[in-house]
């Protein structure tokens, strides 16, 4: 166990390092080449940044896990060579889907993919993930459902990694948040995995933190008139999108884990905000006759920048409620039915947006009674 710890600080370092010293080069060739993310009405920034920093994340991640893979073989320990024996063939397609993401968002940065296109892409990589042999064979006991029919297994898993993509690309809408929130996300993986001796998911876990922490700071922290500022974009929405979702389903493979709280629950608990926000956006949509498909300003992040939080604390907001939730829901599955853990989180996120939504049309109100007065 201490091994693979030092394994998974060095991947996080490795990772870290390499995301640090790469988004400089790329705000560097983003402002040379004038590649920038332009405001406009929906968009919240006011100035040209460029967003183009999800390029670090990829190559970072592959050459630590790589290199982790090449050092554990030639070093011929055999508890390294038993678990890289065992998760090499899902590595491989994984890592496949994740570079036919990867190009399809650095396209859509450069120079725009309409979202049918990107939806066809993401199905393909959801179909070399589950070729790798990754996908979701039990609810444990969702809905009293347990083992699946292999073909709905198949269904519900590319489901599953198309909707956790989306999400994850769709919640980034303000500096920060996405980053945030997968970061969180990572680092409850990361124990989950080290804590059930999957040690090759949570050195991916902690690669994937370890790409997005420097940014991170880059993001939330940079000075945009400094030429310091970037965005994630969607080469690094897509490819982190897919990790997550990977990362998900591993989890939800598990039998048991050692703190005894449900494999479902503890799967999918650092995604409810970002996946429960998809589907209340959505459904607003669809109900105001829009096109679900077509971004606008009805996300959760927009809902408390309309309250009068600043960016900032609107971020810190819905990240730490992230914590909190994963935390909450940790706990309570252990002795709690998952159903209606589930059932207790969505009214839970209805009354907060129900609350939310008071309290906006009350600020409108006392607004326009200050411009009459």
């Amino acid at each position: 166990m201490i091994q693979w710890l030092l394994i998974d600080f060095l991947v996080f370092a490795c990772v870290a390092a390499l995301t640090g010293v790469i988004i400089p080069q790329i705000l560097l060739i983003a402002f040379r080449k004038n590649l920038f993310d332009t405001p406009d009405p929906r968009k919240i920034h006011k100035t040209e940044i460029p967003r183009l920093g999800g390029i670090a994340f990829f190559p970072s991640i592959l050459f630590a896990l790589l290199l982790l893979l090449g050092v554990g073989v030639l070093s011929e320990d055999q508890s390294i060579l038993v678990r890289v024996h065992k998760h090499i063939l899902p590595l491989c397609f994984i890592e496949c889907g994740a570079i036919i993401l990867y190009l399809t968002g650095m396209a859509d940065d450069l120079v725009g993919v309409r979202y049918g296109a990107k939806f066809v892409m993401q199905i393909i990589a959801a179909g070399l993930v589950m070729i790798g042999g990754m996908r979701i064979d039990s609810l444990h006991g969702f809905m009293g459902i347990s083992h699946m029919p292999f073909g709905l297994s198949i269904l519900l898993t590319g489901l599953v990694i198309v909707f956790i993509i989306n999400s994850i690309n769709l919640i980034d809408g303000i500096d920060g948040l996405a980053s945030g929130l997968s970061a969180i996300a990572c680092c409850f993986y990361a124990y989950v995995f080290f804590q059930s001796e999957h040690y090759i998911f949570s050195a991916m876990a902690v690669a994937t933190l370890g790409a997005l922490l420097p940014f991170f700071f880059y993001n939330v922290f940079g000075d945009a008139t400094k030429r310091r500022k970037i965005f994630m974009g969607d080469t690094g929405a897509l490819t982190i999108g897919l990790f997550l979702s990977v990362m998900s389903i591993e989890i939800c493979s598990i039998d048991y884990l050692p703190s005894r709280s449900n494999p479902a629950i503890v799967a999918f608990a650092p995604l409810l905000i970002p996946c429960l926000d998809v589907v209340r956006v959505y459904l607003h949509r669809v109900r105001a006759g829009r096109n679900p498909f077509l971004p606008d300003k009805s996300h959760i992040h927009h809902k408390l920048l309309a309250a009068g939080l600043t960016q900032r604390k609107a971020m810190m907001t819905i990240v730490g409620s992230s914590a909190l939730l994963i935390g909450a829901n940790y706990w309570l599955s252990e002795f709690m039915d998952i159903t209606l853990l589930f059932v207790c989180d969505l009214v839970f996120w209805v009354g907060v947006n129900m609350l939310l939504t008071i309290s906006i049309n009350s600020r409108e109100r006392r607004q326009t009674t200050k411009i009459y007065e």
